[in-house]
């Protein structure tokens, strides 16, 4: 094997042009591919930034060419030669006009035959992809997705940097407090018998620092939830976190408006328009059934209860009886293409968010097809057609349920999947607005009692102060969350600063004074030494970079992701240890029983 003695990389391989040729350099990477053409032989030298040709012709010497001639696909290599303008020009290599001639070929590492060709475009599954992460990570498309992601990473800095923002890390190893997720926790060999927990956010800390008068912080923090796994969720992942004092939400969203304005034109040169667009949580609801709603494209929600107040139709009647709703989705000239048998498979869908089915009426030029209409009167049947503007060709969909929220989450579903199968989408388009207005608490079945919407330390709304204890359901937050294009990229909330304020906050939610000093006695006490109006939010920075650069996973875009199960493939972690590494922590492992 050669040795790099005597060369230095002068260049690389995709900044090569015209503008070089007749200047020698020393160019490093993978081999793309070798062509061997008898007495001549051609490289492809691949590195972050793109590929260049490397050339063996009669003018080299004989030992550099028949080394040439032995090279292999993603063999390592470093190549001295002249820079030359090439007789066939390649219109599809960005350094396709230039060469290099080689006259000192290296071969610093050999390569086995790779499990799959390091292309661009691969048919590859993910799974093998991941398994070898780090050859797929040789991909170009890999390769610029991570280098965007440091640029994104690098003008989040200096954007908050330039508005006064100064970054400060927090612990990795904190106290569990466990309210929300689950926390990954860690073994204390020092304090048997006690442990740490991985930061579910920085959000203690954060708030502790406006309290240590900062006033104005920023973090690319590693946090970590465990928690089941979606295309968007990793165990895993990095926020953009901040945080400010003597602000109130305007203030907190205008920051961060100009944040969004920033970055999409340093990294994407595309011009956002501010501000975003405001909607209330119960609006956003009601006419998009999502609190993240995609307002790309219409087909909003249509309530029809009104409609339906004196209707003998057993199913509308008997979710109305019961505080519920009736509502609709109408899909304009889809006919067509929501066939019956489609249909069912929509039926099968807003099944899984709770709705008991799904009612249609397919008014085709043919004739008319309806699962509902024979149970209305003709009054009931020409009403709704008319609210919803339905005409031949429409294919009209009704949700009713005892449950509003079942009703609006089962149509805001369908809508999204209407959405891309009737390609109403322009994906092209980047559309941000706040959902605002959120419900302070939520009822947790399970548990018994009410629980933090976002978590117990976001302030009540001034209007339902009184409401706290009395009647907590119908109290809202000072929350906000910035959604693009029907995902939530980022969220927070003004924090509650007035010690007695945040006692409540803890009995709303059940816990008893000795309980909430246990859980969270150093923030009380903090509290006490004078607490200034704060707030902030956090960005899920995998979810940005995924949804700027128009990723179908967050996997994409994360250099070593977990899998569904939250495995890694390619270092099959987790994976059992050393038993002296557990008689060490005082740990026995109990092996539980599917």
């Amino acid at each position: 094997m050669d040795t790099m003695k005597g060369l230095k990389r002068t260049n690389y391989c995709g900044e090569l042009s015209r503008a070089d040729a007749g200047k020698e350099v020393v160019v490093c990477g993978f081999v793309q591919k070798q062509r061997d053409k008898g007495p001549l032989v051609f490289i492809d030298l691949r590195d972050r930034t793109g590929i260049v040709q490397l050339t063996f012709d009669d003018k080299s010497a004989p030992e550099q060419r028949e080394k040439a001639k032995a090279v292999r696909a993603e063999y390592v290599l470093m190549a001295k030669g002249m820079v030359r303008v090439r007789e066939s020009i390649n219109p599809e290599l960005k350094t396709g006009e230039i060469e290099v001639a080689v006259n000192d070929l290296r071969i610093l590492s050999k390569s086995e035959t790779p499990p799959f060709h390091i292309t661009d475009e691969t048919n590859v599954n993910e799974e093998l992809r991941l398994k070898y992460r780090y050859l797929d990570l040789r991909r170009s498309p890999m390769q610029q997705t991570m280098m965007l992601r440091h640029k994104i990473v690098k003008a989040a800095r200096d954007y908050y940097d330039e508005n006064g923002f100064i970054e400060i890390e927090t612990p990795v190893l904190i106290k569990s407090t466990p309210e929300g997720a689950r926390d990954y926790l860690v073994p204390s060999r020092v304090h048997p018998g006690s442990f740490y927990a991985l930061p579910q956010s920085p959000q203690l800390y954060k708030q502790l620092l406006m309290l240590a008068g900062y006033d104005r912080y920023m973090q690319v923090a590693r946090c970590f939830r465990d928690e089941d796994l979606r295309a968007d969720r990793q165990p895993e992942f990095t926020q953009i976190d901040l945080e400010m004092s003597f602000v109130d939400q305007d203030d907190v969203m205008a920051v961060n408006e100009g944040f969004m304005k920033y970055v999409f034109k340093k990294i994407l040169n595309i011009d956002i328009q501010t501000p975003f667009k405001r909607l209330p949580y119960e609006e956003a609801m009601h006419r998009y059934g999502s609190d993240k709603p995609d307002t790309r494209f219409g087909m909003e929600l249509c309530d029809l209860s009104d409609l339906l107040t004196e209707t003998e139709f057993k199913v509308f009647r008997g979710a109305l009886d019961n505080g519920g709703s009736v509502r609709a989705l109408i899909a304009k000239n889809a006919a067509g293409v929501l066939s019956r048998k489609e249909i069912d498979k929509l039926v099968e869908l807003v099944k899984t968010y709770r709705a008991k089915g799904l009612a249609y009426t397919r008014l085709t030029a043919e004739a008319e097809s309806s699962s509902y209409e024979k149970f209305l009167s003709e009054q009931e049947k020409n009403a709704i057609r008319k609210r919803l503007g339905a005409e031949t060709g429409d294919v009209i969909l009704i949700v009713a349920d005892a449950s509003d929220d079942i009703v609006c989450e089962s149509l805001g579903q369908l809508r999204c999947e209407l959405g891309k199968r009737l390609e109403l989408i322009d994906e092209t388009k980047y559309e941000f607005l706040w959902v605002t207005h959120f419900p302070l608490f939520e009822y947790d079945e399970e548990a018994g009692r009410y629980a933090a919407k976002h978590h117990p330390f976001t302030a009540v709304a001034d209007e339902d102060i009184d409401k706290l204890e009395s009647d907590p359901a119908h109290c809202h937050a000072k929350a906000y969350d910035m959604v693009l294009n029907g995902c939530e990229v980022g969220g927070g909330s003004i924090r509650i600063n007035d010690p007695q304020l945040q006692q409540r906050m803890f009995r709303a939610l059940g816990f008893s004074e000795e309980d909430a000093y246990a859980r969270f006695g150093f923030l009380i006490d903090a509290f006490k030494f004078g607490a200034p109006p704060h707030g902030g939010m956090a960005y899920g920075l995998d979810r940005l970079v995924m949804l700027m650069l128009h990723k179908e996973s967050i996997r994409d875009v994360i250099a070593f992701p977990k899998v569904q199960n939250a495995s890694e493939l390619m270092t099959q972690c987790p994976s059992e240890v050393d038993e002296s590494q557990l008689n060490e922590l005082g740990i026995q492992v109990v092996k539980r029983e599917e």
